[in-house]
């Protein structure tokens, strides 16, 4: 869900170019949700994760904003990622207050070794035994600030998840295997290309949008989009320990869908403190998104809006998939917080041009790596005064074919100051002299706005597949 209480603008490939409506809204998913409860009542819920992040309202009150919500769905269970955001310990009191579990076999505590959330779950249904193992992310504990997973180890799930589909097959006499996954689309077909056992695969994190399931040997995999956009069905017909049947929908959750009265009451008395939210804050003349992998018109403005206030040789952000369009025209201040709803401060550091190769290289790694264990999940970062020119298909470490910065081929000796947000963006093995600038991403994006009215995005592409 990425936070998105209400309907918001979503992006579709058309016949031309990109096209927009309204989707999504916890109350449209609900009456979506009462329709097929009547008409499949032997049914179970699951959350993919990224559920306590992703707008201003819910990081604003790290989640507590959608308690209330999330106890009216009849949930029943979930797994995990931006959810570690305000650390573990925060984490676990937002459970506390669920009427459902985070289902977890891959995320131990660093102390004890025991895994900090159950590793699965039996669930009785129409006469049925349905065992569930979860999977958090485990880009939380390589890829993510530090406090996401302080007191914790993360694991890929290989080890796991022989013992659980055992222990659910031979001890708890199961019926059904579901795998409920935030490891991501290719990293869940490795994984049960190589582990048997498990029937369906609830797949999220990279953000597919699977119109029908994929079938890796028996497993069926379904991915279901982000944002609250769509939400996914699989109706199965079980004989004899098999699916002999099943019928699957992707449904979107369009603005024609009535929102449920009594969960759109919840929604809009919590947002009552966040009128201002509304505020408009500038005027954009073409469409601000991130549906594309190498540049994205939303991260450029994003860094146009740095170095307007920072001063140096290279922009980087991180190559984030959420955050809902901006369509030309108005932008309200909520639209702002959507493209980085941490508004982390702008900082700076200083990298030898060995170390920004090294930066490139390895990101382009963890974006196309052919072992899908090691994709860490999201695009390649996004650059301004960088252009680079690199071949996907290379392995390790030769991908790069020509860095530039400045017009100018990159030197391995010259020392570059990097301006970025996020430490993401930049990791903190790499350089030195890293200072904050007490500058912030959205009041930098609300003055480059103030500043260009209307502003046209149109950045060079800053990296180019060849």
């Amino acid at each position: 869900m990425h936070g998105y209480l209400n309907l918001h603008q979503e992006l579709f490939p058309g016949a031309d170019d990109f096209e927009y409506r309204p989707c999504g809204g916890y109350a449209r998913l609900a009456t979506t949700l009462r329709m097929w409860r009547a008409l499949f009542p032997n049914s179970l819920l699951f959350d993919g994760g990224d559920t306590f992040h992703g707008t201003w309202p819910v990081v604003g009150t790290k989640g507590e904003i959608l308690l209330p919500i999330l106890r009216e769905l009849d949930i029943a269970g979930m797994t995990a990622h931006w959810d570690f955001a305000y650390g573990p310990a925060h984490l676990q009191q937002l459970l506390a207050q669920l009427n459902y579990p985070l289902l977890a076999a891959n995320v131990y505590n660093e102390q004890s070794g025991e895994l900090a959330f159950p590793p699965y779950r039996v669930y009785q249904v129409g006469g049925r035994r349905v065992g569930v193992i979860g999977l958090a992310c485990p880009a939380v504990g390589t890829n993510m600030p530090a406090h996401f997973s302080q007191g914790l180890r993360f694991t890929t799930g290989d080890a796991e998840l022989p013992g659980c589909v055992s222990r659910l097959r031979e001890q708890e006499q199961a019926d059904l295997v579901v795998l409920l996954s935030h490891c991501g689309f290719p990293q869940d077909v490795d994984l049960l290309t190589r582990h048997q056992g498990i029937d369906v695969c609830l797949s999220s994190h990279t953000h597919n949008r699977l119109y029908e399931p994929v079938r890796v040997g028996r497993c069926l995999v379904m991915q279901s989009g982000s944002h609250g956009s769509f939400a996914g069905r699989l109706t199965l017909t079980l004989e004899e320990g098999r699916i002999t049947a099943y019928d699957h929908e992707l449904r979107e959750i369009g603005a024609d869908i009535a929102p449920d009265p009594v969960v759109q009451a919840l929604i809009d008395q919590a947002l009552l403190p966040y009128a201002y939210l509304r505020e408009m804050v500038g005027i954009v003349r073409g469409a601000l998104h991130r549906g594309t992998s190498v540049n994205a018109p939303m991260d450029d403005f994003l860094l146009e809006s740095l170095r307007a206030c920072v001063p140096a040789d290279v922009y980087l952000s991180n190559g984030w998939r959420y955050g809902a369009p901006v369509l030309p025209g108005p932008v309200r201040l909520e639209d702002l917080y959507h493209i980085v709803p941490m508004d982390p401060e702008i900082e700076t550091v200083e990298l030898t041009g060995i170390e920004l190769h090294q930066l490139l290289e390895d990101n382009l790694e963890s974006t196309y790596s052919p072992d899908a264990l090691r994709q860490r999940g999201g695009y390649v970062k996004r650059g301004l005064g960088l252009k680079v020119y690199f071949k996907m298909e290379n392995p390790a470490g030769s991908r790069v074919q020509r860095a530039l910065v400045g017009g100018q081929l990159l030197d391995p000796a010259r020392t570059y100051l990097v301006a970025f947000v996020t430490g993401q963006a930049v990791p903190s093995h790499l350089g030195h002299a890293r200072r904050s600038t007490g500058q912030h991403a959205v009041a930098a994006m609300r003055a480059y706005l103030d500043q260009h009215r209307p502003l046209a995005v149109g950045c060079p592409d800053s990296f180019v597949v060849v």
